[in-house]
């Protein structure tokens, strides 16, 4: 005879809980970093904005300059500060490639890359013009 089903939802796998917990974090150090830079007197032109190279995190612009903003949340600023990779950074220049090309009013003073590191606290650092296209090549 079989079991009538259990009027309670199986229990998530661990691994989709944490993954959906550290979405939740990764989506407020990008909020608690748009914040940052808006108070900055930064325009934010886009958030999350997929291209065939990858996501950005965030593209803010000021006085022409245009900034690509990773976004690195970890327990502490030295975590988040470690946590951008080469192969990460060669996809955020590819993509910022990808996007001006596609909106090339944007950045007319020029771009760089920044990367905005934020703590457990929700504290937010700035590493402006933080790596470099072609340097290294």
């Amino acid at each position: 005879m079989p079991r009538p089903p259990s009027p309670l939802p199986a229990p998530e796998p661990a691994r989709r809980r944490r993954g959906g917990a550290a979405h939740a974090r990764g989506l407020a150090a990008e909020a608690a970093a748009c914040a940052a830079l808006e108070r900055d007197g930064w325009t934010i032109r886009a958030r999350r904005l997929r291209t065939e190279a990858g996501e950005i995190d965030v593209l803010a612009e000021q006085d022409g300059l245009l900034a690509v903003v990773e976004v690195k949340a970890r327990a502490s600023l030295a975590g988040a500060a470690a946590a951008l990779a080469p192969r990460q950074q060669a996809r955020l220049m590819a993509a910022a490639d990808l996007v001006l090309a596609a909106h090339p009013e944007w950045g007319r003073a020029g771009v760089r890359f920044d990367v905005l590191l934020v703590d457990a606290t929700g504290t937010v650092r700035r590493v402006a013009d933080a790596f470099r296209a072609g340097l290294g090549d």
